[in-house]
């Protein structure tokens, strides 16, 4: 399964992106962010979009459909919210829903990388 995650503002917020991209099994991982997210590093291969996440929620939504489409070969992806901002969730969610592409929300607890 293909793995995209956004990239919030809060640096530690991004322990939980980290954690789940070493721990799951990903045929394909996306992240999602702004410039300053741009200095993630990990040791996984992965594909950095960069969107403006100042936009207005309608406008960071067709930002983010344009970017996205094309880019996932199933028809459903895991999708990680664990960083970021309600609107910024919004957004992502719905243009993933618009693509068309469905989507199970992932996190990792204690007990490894679960389905919510």
């Amino acid at each position: 399964m293909e793995l995209i995650a956004l990239l919030g503002k809060g640096e530690g917020t991004w322990a939980q992106v980290s954690g789940l991209m070493k721990y799951g099994s990903w045929d394909k991982i996306i992240l999602v962010g702004d410039d300053f997210a741009k200095q993630f590093t990990h040791e996984k291969k992965f594909e950095f979009i960069k969107v403006d996440l100042n936009k207005k929620i309608v406008d960071l939504k067709n930002e983010l459909s344009k970017k996205l489409k094309g880019k996932f070969e199933g028809i459903e992806v895991a999708c990680s919210i664990a960083s970021g901002e309600g609107k910024e969730h919004m957004a992502l969610v719905s243009a993933l829903i618009n693509l068309p592409v469905g989507i199970r929300f992932t996190a990792l607890t204690k007990q490894g990388v679960v389905w919510l």
